[in-house]
């Protein structure tokens, strides 16, 4: 097979997916609406059932569920039946995902995942199979045609049945009121959740270099070289007079032949850039980029707190 072959089997493939959520999109109804206010109503979690392929699916919508506010968990169909069925109570709503509707465990588990929720929504691709008939409410995941060649692999079937489940979730969020703050809240450790929570103060170098206006040339370069960031603050009565960096030391070098009087604060850069401690970290790293520096310092009270570096904000996910 030529790479142009490779290619064309590949939009092959995505064309007929394409198609498939277009007449998704087409027959979207009553009954997703249904579904929707349902599970938004609903006073206990949702559950979400599947076996095989939709196995797969079900875990990932329950995954987004979860992340974008809808209290969700997978039940997968062969552990149902040997003890699991336990976790469903009479509050919750169970979604029940499988194309034909007819494989022997669903079948299996169908009366008592009617029994023990408070309504029971199919996902099926046939709505005359056992699932779509007894179910509360139908979600029809029918595909014409499934990508797969043979027509054996569940590929155009599994994308609409994972696109639905998108969509209940971008619905479920929108009705909920669901915004990026929440959002954060259940991404603490990622850089999502950092980019939309994290504080300054939490990145703030250990290191707090500073010298006076009065300070000879000799501490001026001990403390900007045992900075670890290249720079130090010049400080007068607690108050941020302004910044030294290697490079304003390099300048002054190539200017001057006699070094043996200057003072920091003859080369001293003035009103430099600050950021309060309490800000998010995120806006730090806009100041930084907007003028092309690599350090910021942090102000707490509009007092000295320390420096925050643009290295350490990439290195943890901030951009």
């Amino acid at each position: 097979m030529n790479p142009n072959e490779i290619l064309s089997n590949a939009h092959q493939a995505l064309d007929i997916e394409i198609n498939e959520l277009k007449n998704l999109r087409e027959r979207l109804g009553d009954s997703f609406i249904k579904s929707v206010l349902a599970i938004n109503e609903c006073k206990g979690k949702l559950i979400v059932v599947g076996i095989g392929k939709s196995a797969h699916v079900a875990s990932k919508i329950v995954a987004t569920l979860n992340s974008t506010g809808t209290p969700s968990q997978f039940l997968h169909a062969a552990e149902a039946i040997h003890g699991d069925l336990g976790v469903i109570q009479k509050q919750d709503i169970v979604l029940c995902i499988s194309y034909s509707g007819n494989s022997p465990e669903i079948v299996n588990l169908l009366p008592f995942l009617k029994e023990y929720s408070s309504a029971l929504i199919g996902m099926t691709g046939n709505a005359e199979s056992k699932l779509g008939k007894i179910s509360d409410i139908v979600l029809n995941t029918y595909v014409e045609k499934e990508a797969c060649p043979n027509k054996l692999a569940p590929t155009s079937s599994t994308t609409v049945q994972m696109a639905l489940g998108d969509a209940l979730a971008i619905c479920l969020m929108e009705l909920k009121g669901f915004k990026d703050i929440d959002f954060a809240k259940f991404h603490p450790g990622g850089s999502l959740g950092k980019n939309l929570t994290a504080k300054v103060e939490q990145f703030v170098s250990q290191n707090k270099p500073e010298v006076s206006p009065e300070s000879g040339i000799r501490d001026v370069i001990i403390s900007v070289s045992g900075s670890k960031h290249g720079i130090t603050v010049v400080i007068d009565n607690e108050n941020i007079v302004g910044v030294i960096t290697d490079g304003d030391i390099r300048r002054m070098l190539l200017n001057q032949d006699d070094i043996s009087k200057i003072k920091a604060a003859d080369i001293t850069s003035r009103n430099p850039k600050t950021i309060d401690k309490e800000q998010l970290a995120k806006e730090a790293m806009h100041i930084l980029k907007e003028y092309n520096i690599g350090q910021l310092i942090v102000t707490e009270n509009g007092k000295y707190y320390g420096i925050i570096d643009i290295h350490k904000l990439l290195d943890e996910g901030i951009i």
